[in-house]
């Protein structure tokens, strides 16, 4: 499809954000980012799906290039407050310090780019408490600030 990302080890090339971190997770040994308890687990699973599904997929470039640049921010703006809101009631049954508990898991990796996304379309965060406390947990975590799109390699400079 033309999109990011994709992960290549070895022979192995795959995209789409839920595939990629579904085989790191089997692959590798280590921490998990999936919980071992079905009930979380399906949880964590629906939170990505909240994101990678019901939100994300709507501000694609793709789908902002056709709406054009008069109506992109307006477009934008929108579909990410309808998601966080949905996702905002979400975490507060689910949430400790990250999205589903206290441990990491691969929907608060999905959960930061969004949060990104949200700022980039100048979202107003504050209507969003656990999202904005979850993102501010997470930012401050090694593996989050070195996958930080402003530190990657081929960013271009503000």
């Amino acid at each position: 499809m033309a999109q990011v990302p994709t992960f290549v080890h070895g022979d192995v090339i795959i995209s789409q954000s839920m595939a990629i971190m579904d085989y790191i997770d089997n692959k590798f040994e280590g921490y998990s980012l999936l919980p071992k308890d079905l009930a979380l687990r399906a949880k964590v699973k629906e939170i990505c799906e909240i994101i990678c599904s019901g939100i994300q997929p709507i501000q694609n470039l793709s789908v902002l290039q056709k709406i054009g640049e008069a109506n992109k921010m307006e477009w934008a703006h929108h579909w990410i407050q309808s998601g966080f809101d949905s996702l905002e009631k979400v975490l507060q049954k689910s949430s400790g310090k990250y999205c589903v508990g206290d441990d990491i898991t691969m929907a608060d990796a999905c959960l930061v780019p969004q949060v990104y996304n949200a700022n980039r379309f100048k979202v107003d965060m504050s209507k969003y408490p656990n999202i904005s406390r979850i993102e501010k947990s997470l930012a401050e975590q090694p593996a989050f600030i070195k996958a930080h799109p402003d530190n990657q390699p081929d960013c271009p400079q503000k």
